[in-house]
């Protein structure tokens, strides 16, 4: 007795397609000569409200490997800068928009395609995504998940049995097709496009469906444009230093990479920095840096800045830049908080309160600054710094202050004062605390401080496996250790 597909009966709204064919192209998906499922995302399943026991593998492979749908597949149209420079002849060229649908939250979810065929704007390229793009997509998501970092997810990784020329792998390669489980595939990139088609009645129209859908809260509200490009501003600040604490270099910021819900997206050549770097590169033909880890921040607030272009058809500047001129802080405010809780102590605001009467106010800051600084001059590895941290922590630091990293002492006398400054300054937080706050600070710890974290020579390990034998285990394994290394506190 056969079931029916729990994934063709889902209740898909036709949120974009009623937008009208000015912002896609209905397209086909490409038929492969195989359907392997190689991953599927039973957290997203409970998302969508579905039972994991219910999906069987053929499932995926139905609705994601075949593309059986009511709905249309829709290939979006949009510009973007790239590199700095405007590319109008961009677009989704190897994937599109298999439907959207609502999580249990009540919120509206993409499922976006890659690696599904070529399209119009696949611009000659064959529309496919090689295996190891998929693989590296999916751990990336699952990482940043984990750590708390506000990403898309992989819903599902196909392998599809065509052989693919790249001249960034080892050539032939093996073919995959990807599901995407976001927020919205709208990109700062598909404002920029109706600029440049002098189209100010379409940016309006999109920017109300993007408010409606996105910003809900704003909907017809006094000022909803003004407040919409603030609270963006504010989203992708927050998003930014969500990275930065991280340790996460994406790579590839065009505005067509920007999601306009804020939220972060496809993932190419992306690292995890292994020291604390600022002029640390991930992609290889970013030549001059543009991309680099410590360069993230400005770079987003430019695209920020861009899109002001497209949006001046709708918002005034003077209230665009009046909302652009809060990134630093939203940034500064967001980026302090990740760090004191990869530190152990709560946001910076609870922690002066805590310890305005012993100690002068802006001790977040300072501490702040002496940690990248003990990073920076030590070249101690970012998350190891970090993990010893988590695992080394004691209620004792509080009253003996040697204790602190005791057996982490063997470097310059220049790496060594900067070492003394932070312990002495560590130490006197943690006294000025009541002792029933250092079990706060080691969860805090625990939960912020991951035991596995996703670095080139961890994906390499698993892929090697893959290549040679098809062994997958190893892929299995670090998936299960992304997700088991933190430790979240008891609700």
């Amino acid at each position: 007795m056969s079931f029916p597909n729990p994934f063709l009966l889902l209740n898909y709204e036709p949120a974009l397609e009623s937008l009208g064919d000015d912002y896609f192209d209905i397209v086909s998906a490409a038929e492969f000569p195989r359907h392997i499922l190689r991953f599927r995302n039973d957290q997203v399943l409970l998302k969508l409200g579905l039972d994991p026991q219910s999906v069987t593998d053929a499932d995926f492979i139905q609705a994601f490997g075949y593309f059986q749908a009511q709905q249309l597949p829709l290939a979006l149209r949009y510009h973007g800068y790239q590199f700095g420079e405007y590319n109008p002849f961009l677009g989704d060229g190897r994937g599109f928009l298999y439907g959207q649908v609502r999580g249990t939250d009540g919120e509206l979810y993409d499922f976006g395609t890659k690696g599904s065929g070529t399209t119009p704007y696949s611009r000659g390229g064959d529309g496919r995504l090689t295996l190891k793009g998929g693989v590296r997509e999916v751990l990336a998501a699952e990482m940043l998940h984990v750590l708390g970092v506000r990403t898309s997810r992989c819903l599902s990784l196909i392998e599809t049995g065509e052989a693919l020329w790249r001249g960034d792998e080892p050539s032939p390669t093996r073919s995959s097709v990807m599901v995407r489980f976001s927020r919205s595939h709208i990109r700062f990139g598909t404002f920029e496009r109706l600029h440049y088609l002098n189209r100010p009645d379409l940016t309006q129209k999109l920017l109300n469906h993007v408010i409606q859908y996105y910003y809900p809260h704003l909907w017809n509200q006094p000022d909803q444009y003004t407040h919409f490009y603030a609270e963006l501003v504010q989203r992708v600040a927050k998003l930014v230093a969500e990275w930065m604490s991280v340790g996460f270099c994406h790579a590839v910021l065009n505005t067509d990479n920007m999601s306009i819900t804020g939220e972060s997206f496809d993932y190419g050549p992306y690292a995890f920095i292994d020291q604390y770097n600022p002029r640390f590169t991930a992609a290889y033909f970013d030549y001059f840096g543009r991309y680099s880890y410590g360069n993230q921040p400005s770079i987003c607030r430019w695209n920020l800045e861009m899109l002001q272009v497209p949006l001046k058809a709708v918002i005034s500047s003077t209230e665009m830049e009046a909302g652009l001129s809060q990134f630093e802080q939203h940034y500064h405010t967001a980026y302090l908080q990740r760090i004191l809780n990869k530190l152990g102590f709560e946001g910076s605001e609870a922690l002066e309160e805590a310890i305005s009467e012993r100690y002068p106010q802006g001790v977040a800051t300072h501490l702040l600054k002496l940690t990248l600084q003990l990073l920076q001059e030590a070249q101690i590895g970012y998350h190891d710094f970090f993990l010893a941290l988590r695992q080394q922590f004691s209620a004792d630091w509080r009253t003996d202050k040697s204790l602190i990293f005791a057996a982490g002492e063997s470097q310059s006398d220049a790496v060594m004062e900067c070492f003394a400054q932070w312990r002495s300054h560590y130490h006197q937080i943690l006294t000025t605390l009541p002792e029933e706050k250092m079990g706060a600070i080691a969860q805090r710890l625990n939960q912020h401080n991951p035991s596995t974290i996703l670095l080139r020579p961890e994906i390499e390990a698993i892929w090697e496996p893959i290549t040679v034998e098809d062994d997958w285990t190893p892929f299995y394994d670090l998936l299960k250790r992304i997700w088991d290394s933190v430790i979240q506190p008891e609700v």
